[in-house]
């Protein structure tokens, strides 16, 4: 699914991120593994962990925040997208339980597309903007991965973080393509879920953590950020050296370093923060835009190409020219 006649811009970032940071060295006590043996493998030092703070916690302080650098207040914010793999609740969503935490009154409804939440969230967002169904949009990635993964599992634990990150959309000129895609491939990265108690149910399973085969996801992140890339550049007729920053998602630091040793693009135009935060799933993209705002990195007229890529298996990507 791709599109070329959008309406939005970015008007307000924010984050949440939780006190408690884990370094690579506080991970020792639990797992027989150093500093070095994380580092060389995913490029992460560090990860902020959820102690006292819920999902909506997070999201709420991200939300808050970028509503007011729009310029905007909670009574101005016509719809809520919350892209999270689950809140606080199995019901009511994540985006209820934001949108009664701030005080706003307008729909709300969350979705599901593992890491790759935020640019389906956009492309959502584009939706109603486009149909005049909204004019100030509050997207929110939000995710506990802490609550998700098996702490006797070295393999998947040391990977992943918990955190938030919102904007606000509005119309505008600045999305100029996004595509969605979406493959049938459950074995290589899931959560299962329990049967819970029904007397009804011959096999029992019990509630499940993060299992992913993590040199499958590496290939097919690759290939799919090179290709995506290829596939916007050729349909705006753009050419690569006009990208001015490729925001891809923090799964892993050596996918984003193949990735651009393929493209033989410059590192600094490829900005991290897997070293702090770990994987935040949907979170990642959205928190590296705040980041780069708040460092004045990001200027108008700035070409930005986005990439995630997660569970389903999913993919996306969007290119945004900075307004």
């Amino acid at each position: 699914m791709n599109g070329m006649n959008m309406s939005l811009k970015i008007i307000g970032t924010g984050k949440g991120i939780p006190a408690r940071h884990v370094s690579n060295k506080d991970l020792a006590s639990f797992f027989d593994v150093d500093d070095d043996w994380i580092v060389s493998r995913t490029g992460i030092k560090k990860r902020h962990i959820c102690t006292d703070e819920t999902i909506t916690d997070l999201s709420a302080a991200a939300a808050l925040q970028a509503i007011e650098k729009s310029g905007l207040t909670p009574s101005g914010i016509d719809l809520i997208i919350c892209s999270t793999i689950g809140g606080d609740f199995r019901t009511p969503s994540l985006a209820c339980c934001v949108l009664g935490r701030i005080g706003a009154k307008c729909p709300a409804f969350d979705i599901n597309a593992a890491c790759t939440g935020f640019i389906y969230a956009l492309k959502v967002a584009s939706g109603f903007l486009s149909a005049g169904d909204a004019k100030n949009i509050l997207i929110v990635s939000a995710e506990m991965m802490s609550a998700q993964v098996d702490w006797n599992d070295r393999s998947t634990s040391v990977l992943f973080g918990d955190g938030a990150a919102a904007c606000v959309v509005a119309n505008g000129g600045a999305l100029r393509y996004i595509n969605l895609l979406a493959t049938e491939n459950t074995s290589i990265l899931n959560i299962p879920v329990d049967t819970g108690n029904s007397p009804f149910v011959s096999r029992k399973r019990e509630r499940g953590y993060v299992q992913m085969q993590g040199r499958e996801i590496f290939k097919f992140a690759v290939n799919t950020v090179e290709n995506e890339i290829k596939h916007a550049l050729n349909a705006l007729k753009m050419p690569l050296e006009q990208i001015n920053w490729f925001i891809l998602h923090q799964a892993n630091r050596r996918i984003i370093d193949s990735v651009r040793t393929k493209l033989h693009q410059p590192q600094e135009k490829f900005p991290v923060n897997i070293d702090r935060y770990g994987n935040l799933s949907s979170v990642s993209i959205p928190l590296l835009l705040f980041e780069m705002q708040e460092e004045c990195k990001i200027k108008p007229g700035d070409t930005l190409f986005l990439a995630a890529f997660g569970a389903g298996l999913t993919a996306g990507s969007c290119v945004v020219v900075w307004e």
